[in-house]
């Protein structure tokens, strides 16, 4: 394939600089919106009334944010329907949405792509702080098409105030948070401040310290988890100069990380193939076991990962800048990521991560009964790997896509959804002494949905999607020996070119993704609900196809073969009083390879549970039990993981006039031994067992 950059990257250029210029007519939002209205809403032109949203959608405030202790993205999304953790150790961990996990998952910050390397490896750290974050929505379902035809699973944006979209009531506005565990010792502080400064300048600061052990976890030798330690330090600067009809910002962030491996072995260190069989040789090597670990994360003898990211986003909002035009909303960002993996003091492997993105989208008038959004998006990067464990050359990819969504409402009981995107991909290596070739291609995607209204705020969706997804360079390009996974990957690509024997060669091309809903929701009254089931056909899915093993180790060839996704999602609630309320959540999903190859690895397991809130005065509580069963529905590879009972407890108090907030939050509190099936860990390395987190945030 030729790749020939499409116009449109440069226009993008062109439209940024353009709206850089008209400094002095931008300005603030209205007021913040409540946690529980999707900012995106803004994004996706969905509009503000969440009944009317054609997806599956949740969101985390901030408050929750804190009180669930979390320390990563996965942690502090897992429990929402359809949503789990993709864990390893307590350094990294990804969301999964409905068993779609790393390029499938999209996660952006606000509206951003955060341009780490977490859509390569598990091991790998998603680059966002919880303890920072002003809530998350999550997406699931068509409306994704919007961010990505390829995040089929889902996406995760998280919601910041490092650019100010306001001026601070008063002047100025801050919080500062702290908070700590036992499971692990954990050590955390937040701190952020925003300060007006004259008539329409913002400046804003803030800042996150982490600092934890490696974890207990029941029936664990010494009782804690080798490797499972993990710091984290964040800081971020910015200005905003905020008017009547919008906002133009500025903002610098940092951020480092050193965490552990767990589960590293250097065991298969020597493994490589020999066409498509893998030859392994000798396996003497000292497993470390006989090391007195006194559990100060210094002295582990476990491998550690080093993490810089920095980060400069420019964002701004014009709202009815001209007739015809409601908003015009601009992103843009650039990143400088590098992660060292550290093994006996020495750097053992480098990745690095450095690149732009940009987008636009302009938000049209009303036109009759429609509304909708279009607009533009391209990012450019270099991904490079050197070392033990460089499995990718360094790769230049470009990216460009347009997008579309309208929405036709011909009455209070109908509301109606088309959607479209078009993506140019080009994937280049650079100094590869495989020549392996650049690869570019196009993609298309398309959404529409239907809301049907039958009775005051119950509403039946259905919503169907065709969405296209380009292979990762990774999927593309691999040749090498990965830890994290105990893998040697070779890419799609021919034998020749990476590795997997000849007669594996096969025709590569793009995923084609099916996908159909059916959800009846109900989201105001004493009783709410939302109960719904989806079907995802995938053409030509991407996965690693295992063409020999050794032990836990294993030869993989990235290969396409059809695949199906089944499930459902389900949560009801009800108040019985200003008090008291309950509700009960379950979710399922069930993926298989349609010609009869067997299941679909680390697919979660189903999840059925209850909560009761207690809401008195100052005072609020949450206890919430769930069942984890057994999971069974496993690759040939793979090994069954138990289930597990969860059983947590959130308690809320709130001083004096509401803004000091004292909570207490115990997980685990049976301390059953979890194995996440999710995990490349799921059958060596246990999560957390029985915790308490307690924290104090004061707003100001």
């Amino acid at each position: 394939m030729t790749f020939r950059r499409h116009p449109l990257g440069s226009a993008l250029q062109l439209i940024l600089g353009t709206l850089v210029i008209p400094v002095p007519a931008l300005a603030a939002e209205a007021a913040m919106q409540d946690a529980k209205t999707l900012d995106a809403v803004q994004v996706v032109a969905i509009g503000e009334d969440q009944s009317r949203i054609a997806a599956p959608y949740s969101v985390v405030s901030g408050d929750d944010l804190q009180a669930s202790g979390a320390a990563t993205l996965g942690e502090a999304l897992n429990g929402l329907p359809g949503v789990h953790a993709d864990t390893f150790g307590s350094g990294s961990s990804r969301p999964v949405i409905r068993g779609q996990v790393g390029p499938r998952v999209k996660v952006l910050s606000d509206s951003a792509s955060v341009l780490d390397a977490s859509d390569i490896s598990p091991d790998h750290a998603v680059t966002v702080d919880p303890l920072l974050g002003e809530r998350v929505e999550v997406l699931r379902g068509p409306a994704t098409l919007l961010y990505g035809g390829g995040a089929i699973g889902g996406v995760v944006n998280v919601l910041d105030n490092r650019i100010p979209t306001r001026l601070p009531e008063g002047g100025l506005e801050g919080r500062l948070a702290l908070r700590g565990n036992t499971v692990a010792g954990e050590k955390a502080a937040a701190a952020a401040v925003s300060a007006q400064a004259g008539a329409h300048l913002v400046l804003h600061a803030e800042g996150s310290y982490r600092d934890a052990d490696s974890y207990k976890s029941r029936g664990w030798d010494e009782s804690r988890v080798d490797g499972t330690f993990a710091e984290s330090r964040n800081a971020s600067a910015g200005l905003s100069w905020v008017t009547d009809n919008g906002y133009l910002g500025l903002a610098y962030s940092w951020r480092e990380d050193d965490y552990g491996l767990p589960g590293h072995s250097h065991e298969y260190e020597g493994c490589h193939p020999h066409g498509s069989a893998l030859h392994c040789g000798s396996h003497d090597h000292d497993d470390g076991d006989d090391h007195d670990h006194d559990h100060d994360h210094a002295h582990e003898d476990v491998p550690v990962i080093n993490l810089v990211s920095k980060r400069v986003d420019l964002r701004g909002e014009y709202r009815d800048p001209f007739a015809g035009i409601s908003r015009i909303r601009l992103r843009a960002s650039h990143t400088d990521y590098r992660h060292d993996e550290i093994d006996e003091g020495e750097v053992t492997t480098a990745f690095a991560n450095k690149g732009y993105e940009g987008r636009v989208e302009v938000e049209h008038a009303p036109i009759g009964d429609w509304t909708g959004v279009f607009g533009v998006q391209h990012s450019d990067t270099r991904f490079s790997a050197e070392g033990v464990e460089a499995f990718l050359p360094q790769v230049d990819t470009r990216s460009t896509g347009v997008f579309l969504v309208e929405h036709f409402e011909p009455s209070e009981q109908w509301h109606f959804e088309i959607g479209a995107r078009h993506e140019w991909l080009e994937h280049r290596p650079v100094d590869d002494p495989r020549n392996r070739p650049r690869f570019d291609d196009t993609a298309t995607s398309f959404s529409g949905a239907a809301i049907w209204e039958f009775r005051p705020d119950v509403s039946l969706t259905f919503s169907a999607a065709h969405s296209e997804r380009l292979p990762h360079a990774q999927e593309l390009y691999a040749r090498g020996i990965h830890m994290a996974t105990n893998t040697y990957e070779c890419g799609l690509l021919p034998h020749a070119l990476t590795c997997g024997g000849a007669a594996n060669d096969a025709w590569f091309g793009k995923e084609s993704s099916r996908n159909l809903e059916l959800m009846l929701r109900k989201s105001v009254g004493d009783l709410t609900f939302s109960v719904g089931g989806f079907s995802n056909d995938i053409d030509d899915y991407i996965h690693a196809r295992t063409l020999d093993q050794y032990e836990d180790f294993r030869l993989i060839k990235y290969s396409q073969r059809d695949a199906e996704f089944r499930g459902w999602e389900a949560e009801v609630d009800y108040r019985f009083n200003d008090v008291l309320s309950a509700g009960v959540f379950a979710d399922r999903v069930h993926a298989r390879f349609a010609d009869g190859g067997g299941n679909v690895p680390r697919i979660p397991a189903a999840r059925v549970g209850g909560r009761v809130n207690v809401d008195l005065d100052s005072f609020s509580g949450e206890v919430e039990l769930y069942h984890v069963s057994r999971q069974h529905d496993i690759a040939d590879f793979e090994s069954a993981t138990p289930g597990h009972d969860m059983l947590n407890l959130t308690l809320d108090y709130r001083i004096g006039d509401g803004r000091a907030r004292l909570f207490l939050r115990g997980a685990n509190l049976l301390d059953e031994k979890v194995w996440n099936h999710t995990s490349f860990l799921a059958s060596a390395v246990p999560l957390p067992g029985r915790n308490l987190s307690v924290g104090l945030t004061y707003d100001f």
